[in-house]
């Protein structure tokens, strides 16, 4: 079939939710550039938009059906030509949103990203049948600034928790094997990447699924010897799963960030049985004691569901008690979302949306002041920071330490500009709840100085 637009078609992707879609949108347009289209950064200029979507919440689902409106809307008017949908929403619910929403002309889901290219180039009348050379191993185009990028290790997810639609959605547990990961992560290294990003729905379970072992700290060590990698981040690690060996690995790998992202979800142990989660309250807290223990200087990022159905107010002071005890270094609260499918959604007790709201008020209140103490207790120290972005005209430079990961974490505020992508050290002048100011004390090369010197390192708060 000839090409209907030929190396003139422009496309807009639009991506919703989280990093592991945003890999999903990365490998989508790197299969499609093979084509000769080019991709545009505005939905006006566009020939085709395709929208990458969330299902995972009822906000996100919201979310993702209004974008797909307003792409519609667009192509009645004649702005654009065709709209395609991919993603998590298409995957759970493409059929029904086929019978609605007419003006779409393709729903794609998002378990095999190599039949989501093909199939997007044969509606757009792409000579598809060079897409059987596209490999989901490596081939993407980068939409992170160039100095860091997520590395998906693996795909779905096996775990019972029944508030969380996401084993629907994106299938059984998959891992991707070192020799591929390695691969890929060599590619992004010589491509100018200095961090990579650890993701997936559990990363702690990584490789089990092919031989049984849990091979996480194995792919850590390897990913550390790669030229040019600089920081190695830990993310959506599962309580369960976390091993002394894992924590042994973060603790002497002087790539790896002293940072995990552990979501716990709730401390109260009747809840997390109804939750499935496979722990409770005395098991969470010898973990959280153990990682502190074995990681000198560790940031702990973790996330909390309020409303639960059946929390009580007692369930509820608990949570809330423990939280200005553990004085979590980073810290996300997030009400709970009634989803279609889900163990939790048929449960009796849930808990009025205004009560919901009120909890995550008042715990998100006592983190912003745990976050300023924290933040306060900086003032002073020499610390080493990646730019992730300069302005040379306002003379500003945005950037992190290793305990914050992008978009979710805290900044580092330098009042002069400095090369986005390099590391420097720098000495902390100010901070408030989420934000540290400094100036720059020297230009900073990892792999000649030892990114991580541990002598000036940020102290872990305690209770």
């Amino acid at each position: 079939m000839p090409s209907t637009y030929g190396a003139s078609l422009k496309i807009n992707l639009i991506t919703l939710g989280c990093p592991k879609n945003l890999v999903d949108s990365e490998f989508v347009q790197g299969g499609l550039a093979r084509f000769g289209v080019s991709f545009v950064k505005e939905s006006t200029d566009a020939d085709v938009l395709i929208i990458n979507t969330c299902g995972f919440i009822e906000s996100a689902k919201e979310e993702s059906i209004d974008t797909i409106l307003q792409a519609v809307a667009m192509k009645k008017r004649g702005s654009c030509r065709q709209v395609f949908v991919t993603g998590c929403l298409s995957e759970r619910y493409g059929k029904e949103l086929a019978m609605e929403i007419p003006g779409v002309d393709g729903f794609f889901g998002n378990r095999d990203m190599q039949k989501v290219v093909a199939g997007l180039a044969r509606k757009m009348r792409l000579r598809y049948e060079l897409v059987g050379e596209f490999s989901s191993e490596g081939e993407r185009v980068l939409l992170t600034p160039r100095h860091y990028a997520y590395l998906k290790v693996s795909e779905g997810c096996e775990h019972p928790c029944t508030f969380c639609a996401i084993p629907g959605i994106r299938g059984k547990f998959r891992s991707q094997p070192i020799p591929a990961l390695m691969r890929e992560a060599r590619a992004l290294a010589a491509q100018g990447v200095r961090e990579l990003i650890l993701i997936a729905q559990d990363t702690t379970i990584y490789h089990h699924d092919l031989d049984g072992v849990k091979r996480l700290p194995e792919l850590l060590r390897q990913l550390c010897a790669i030229d040019g990698i600089e920081w190695v981040r830990l993310m959506y690690a599962y309580p369960y799963h976390v091993t002394d060996e894992l924590l042994d690995v973060i603790a002497g790998e002087e790539k790896i960030c002293k940072y995990i992202d552990m979501p716990i979800q709730h401390i109260s142990t009747r809840l997390l049985k109804r939750m499935a989660r496979r722990v409770d309250r005395r098991f969470t807290e010898e973990l959280i004691d153990r990682m502190r223990r074995r990681i000198p200087n560790l940031a702990l990022r973790t996330s909390l569901i309020v409303g639960f159905p059946g929390e009580t107010e007692e369930d509820f002071q608990e949570l809330l008690d423990f939280v200005e005890g553990a004085n979590f270094e980073r810290l996300g609260v997030f009400t709970y979302s009634q989803e279609e499918g889900t163990p939790s959604a048929t449960y009796p007790d849930h808990v009025p949306q205004d009560v919901m709201r009120d909890r995550q008020d008042v715990l998100t209140q006592m983190q912003n002041i745990v976050a300023a103490e924290w933040s306060a207790s900086q003032v002073g120290r020499k610390i080493s920071i990646l730019v992730d972005s300069s302005d040379s005209i306002g003379q500003r430079a945005l950037a992190r330490t290793e305990w914050d990961c992008p978009e979710i974490d805290h900044s580092v505020v330098l009042s002069q500009a400095v090369a986005a992508g390099n590391f420097y050290n720098v000495e902390i002048t100010g901070a408030s709840d989420f934000e540290l100011e400094a100036r720059l004390v020297n230009a900073f090369d990892p792999s000649m100085a030892g990114l991580h010197q541990r002598n000036n390192h940020i102290p872990v708060l305690t209770s």
